[in-house]
């Protein structure tokens, strides 16, 4: 890498604060053909405003015409009622005509409601691809661990990280299943046909708003790990005829009550109850154990339905995904519409808690009846359900990809590469990070291999050396989830990921910094021992102690991770641990960020550059601020 080669962005993490006023303006310097999804984005967006603004037109005249038809109507009343002109049959009129109203204004209503969603769905695009999206999407927050080898470090979760850049699933499945590539990554095989299958969904914007709008008015809860716990659960009530029987008493006693006011006699009525009675003490707990275990609302399963619908619709390309929608539409009931029936089947356990589901427990047996319904439909379709909940989540999943790849054409997918001796090797081009607005982020290039397998970067505070690290990080997430990178070119082999970037002491746990941090090494040396090579990325490497000690810890973590075929970067402001290059040997090289003073002020380029840092910027960032030394 030679000198003035431009390597990475900004040590600024956030998204920065750009604010456009317009669909058109403000960002038309992005590269590549941005400027075409953008330009389709805010044709239907345009598009939707317009539905919008008609049904709202249309509302209003509703509206008015439906208080018009009220007016005629009491009017009329008074004329049957009060003057007895004309016969009562004329209320029938205003009835009709209002009903009428009503149907057309549910109409209007859910269209726009549609239009709605979906130019919230073009809007949120656009913002993304103008680098305003912070805020618009799913934090992921519940896939947050922090413990993890390196999500935190490499900010794939929370507010304005990853996850809500790439997401754009509807359901908790899909969102497991890009948390899960992004925190373990995949094997080749498998990234290399997830690229072929985002190419393919990538053209597909029709089905990603179809699916955007898709059950916009359910308030869905959802849990799949449960439903299909659940689904795949033993059955606890008893089958076959006995199903007829229940319903047989259900309607004996319907008979019984009739009966009962028809005659003043008791008797049947009470004869079924007592049957009843001891059926309720024979399955009633295990009738509750059953729909209990259901951890899903029907808007839930409604919406998981209706996506399944739309996907078994959807014509496919690709073997792959021609079977998996052959999957979806086995048999004589496709998955969408089984799922319909226990949506159903939900409604009637939602409802088990009121008043009527309760008075209804003890003539109709309606917990028993319920159960057994549940029972029934786990017995036919339970043994699906996990393969339904994959395959959605795994369509979900690559349309989050699909859609970053299509509002970022100019992104390319990495190229994968042999492991030379079973080392790793990354050979990126102009690199940069997602997270970072496109007009603030500097653009550079890094490669590690047999030659150079570490980078020891030094450099001043704020010069950029942690977002350095993240740069690479980060891509190397993205090219092992299988989506497209921020940059010109990655070629690289299959890699693992280990980092230390942030450490902070543990009050609660009683743990120190560096301790912390020593904890936190010891996941990474330990990911290193696979078959797959790591890339490592240490910041500040063994800060929390003195500088001798330091020298002699990082020398011989680095020695030990090089025998275990890793690479990676070091970053560090201690200039005494950039002496070890001469122990380590050839394969380290030192490189630098460093900072310039203009007109009493601090300014940074983020490029990188050959050698060791020959100046630290800390005395004079102190006088700069007016602490004199």
């Amino acid at each position: 890498m030679g000198s003035g080669v431009r390597l990475l962005t900004r040590a600024d993490t956030g998204t920065g604060d750009a604010r456009i006023d317009s669909w058109g303006g403000g960002l038309d310097v992005l590269r590549g053909n941005v400027a075409e999804p953008k330009a389709e984005y805010a044709k239907r967006f345009e598009k939707y405003l317009k539905v919008i603004a008609e049904k709202d037109r249309v509302h209003l005249r509703v509206g008015y015409l439906k208080l018009l038809v009220m007016a005629a109507g009491l009017l009329l009343a008074w004329i049957v009622f009060g003057k007895q002109w004309v016969t009562v049959y004329w209320l029938i009129a205003p009835l009709a005509a209002y009903c009428v109203l009503t149907i057309w204004h549910g109409r209007v209503l859910r269209t726009k409601g549609r239009a709605n969603t979906a130019a919230e769905f073009y809007r949120k695009g656009i913002s993304r691809i103008e680098d305003r999206w912070t805020g618009d999407g799913q934090t992921g927050e519940r896939f947050r661990d922090v413990h993890h080898v390196y999500a935190e470090d490499l900010d794939l979760f929370g507010r304005g990280c990853l996850f809500e850049l790439l997401s754009t699933a509807r359901l908790p499945m899909g969102e497991s299943r890009l948390a899960n590539w992004l925190c373990e990554g995949s094997e080749l095989a498998a990234i290399l046909e997830r690229q072929k299958l985002v190419e393919e969904m990538r053209e597909k914007l029709d089905l990603r708003e179809e699916l955007a709008v898709t059950g916009e008015d359910l308030r869905a809860r959802l849990n799949p790990e449960s439903l299909v716990e659940w689904a795949e659960g033993k059955s606890v009530l008893p089958s076959g005829a006995w199903r007829g029987v229940m319903a047989l008493l259900a309607m004996g006693a319907a008979a019984g009550t009739v009966y009962y006011f028809q005659t003043a006699a008791l008797w049947p009525l009470l004869s079924v109850m007592a049957v009843e009675s001891v059926i309720l003490v024979w399955l009633r707990r295990r009738a509750h154990a059953v729909i209990e275990g259901v951890d899903s609302n029907a808007e839930g399963l409604l919406l998981f339905s209706e996506i399944l619908e739309r996907l078994e619709r959807e014509p496919f390309a690709s073997p792959r995904f021609e079977a998996w929608a052959a999957e979806l539409q086995q048999g004589n009931d496709p998955a969408s519409r089984a799922t319909r029936k226990l949506a159903r089947i939900v409604n009637w356990i939602d409802a088990s808690d009121g008043v009527i589901a309760k008075m209804s427990e003890l003539p109709f047996l309606y917990s028993v009846q319920v159960g057994m319904a549940a029972e029934a439909w786990r017995r036919k379709w339970g043994a699906k359900m996990r393969r339904w909940a994959e395959l959605t989540g795994e369509m979900e999943a690559l349309l989050s990809l699909a859609t970053y790849s299509y509002e970022h054409p100019a992104d390319p997918f990495p190229e994968f590469v042999g492991a030379p001796e079973g080392r790793g090797f990354f050979d990126g081009e102009k690199l940069g990070h997602p997270l970072i607005a496109s007009e603030k982020c500097v653009r550079n290039s890094v490669r590690l291999d047999a030659e150079t397998r570490v980078l020891l970067v030094s450099g001043s505070n704020m010069s950029g050396k942690s977002t350095f690290l993240r740069v690479a990080g980060i891509n190397t997430v993205l090219a092992m989830a299988g989506a497209p990178i921020r940059g010109a070119r990655l070629r690289l082999t299959p890699l693992k990921i280990g980092t230390r970037i942030r450490s902070t002491d543990s009050l609660q746990e009683g743990r120190s910094s560096f301790y912390t941090e020593i904890l936190h090494i010891r996941k990474v040396f330990d990911g290193a021992n696979g078959a797959v090579p790591m890339v490592f990325l240490f910041d500040e490497l063994l800060e929390g102690t003195n500088s001798k000690d330091r020298r002699i810890g990082a020398e011989g973590l680095i020695l030990g991770l090089l025998k275990r075929r890793a690479i990676g970067i070091v970053t560090t402001h201690d200039l005494a641990l950039t002496e070890i290059a001469a122990t380590v040997g050839n394969v380290l090289r030192n490189m630098h960020f460093e900072d310039q003073i203009t007109d009493g002020k601090m300014r940074f380029d983020y490029t990188l550059r050959e050698g060791v840092v020959e100046k630290s910027n800390a005395l004079e960032l102190m006088r700069l601020i007016g602490l004199e030394t």
